[in-house]
């Protein structure tokens, strides 16, 4: 996958008018034809959801920097299945999802409709990233993490990634201290622990507000994508979109009956 003639297709949950996309999708400009579809509103949260009940929506809502942006009514998912379906009218050669304003770290994933969009890229065979970085800001600052995504991006196209994978690629925020590197890790073992805040509206109606906090099970590991953060590197985890257990087919063999 080398050269500048290369089609890559931008998306993310934060939204089409997010910091994040857009400096994705001028990084990814150096490198072939870009293509920005999104979420016209934030979708955060929102895993791999498509929309089935409503009609769909996208339309063109901006040019920057000769990148067309076009701005979708539904979820991550559905704009980069639109975008491939009737924008571009082909499979991309790369898909970039994020930068995501917010970790997707460990079983985030799980929720991230930013990972959904690198996943849907996987199921069409197509090879792609998501992008996250620890911070919530909207304007956080992204220069010091800027070579690190290209190189990421650079090593994607002239090397490949093997079919059926993506990168969760993580990162930490600016906190005054230098970028230790790229780590290649797992996942790390964990959840979160949620908890419902009570609240009551002007009307005195009652309504709730997810919290909580993320509980490590592994915090003395070394080999996770939460320690890489935790020690000032960028992760990156290697996901398949085969949810198969292996090692349990053998365990629960004896089941099969004919």
């Amino acid at each position: 996958m080398e050269g500048k003639s290369k089609l890559i297709l931008v998306t993310n949950d934060d939204g089409i008018y997010s910091k994040g996309i857009q400096t994705l999708a001028d990084i990814a400009s150096e490198f072939g034809k870009v293509i920005v579809a999104a979420p016209l509103e934030s979708q955060s949260g929102m895993s791999h959801a498509i929309t089935i009940k409503y009609p769909l929506r996208i339309k063109k809502v901006a040019v920057k920097n000769k990148i067309d942006y076009y701005g979708c009514s539904g979820t991550p998912v559905d704009a980069l299945k639109l975008a491939m379906n009737k924008i571009v009218n082909k499979r991309p050669d790369l898909i970039l999802s994020g930068i995501n304003h917010g970790s997707n770290a460990s079983t985030s994933i799980v929720y991230s409709g930013t990972m959904a969009a690198a996943i849907e890229g996987c199921i069409n065979q197509v090879p792609s990233i998501g992008f996250s970085i620890l911070d919530w800001n909207e304007n956080t600052e992204f220069s010091h993490l800027l070579p690190y995504i290209k190189e990421i991006i650079k090593k994607v196209i002239d090397q490949g990634i093997p079919p059926g994978t993506c990168l969760n690629v993580n990162m930490p925020m600016l906190n005054g201290e230098t970028i230790n590197g790229i780590k290649i890790c797992r996942q790390n073992k964990g959840y979160w622990q949620e908890e419902f805040d009570h609240r009551k509206d002007p009307q005195d109606n009652e309504y709730y507000w997810l919290t909580g906090e993320y509980v490590n099970l592994e915090p003395d590991a070394t080999d996770t994508d939460e320690w890489a953060l935790k020690n000032n590197y960028i992760s990156v985890v290697p996901v398949t979109i085969d949810f198969t257990c292996y090692n349990a087919i053998n365990l629960i063999k004896h089941w099969e009956k004919y």
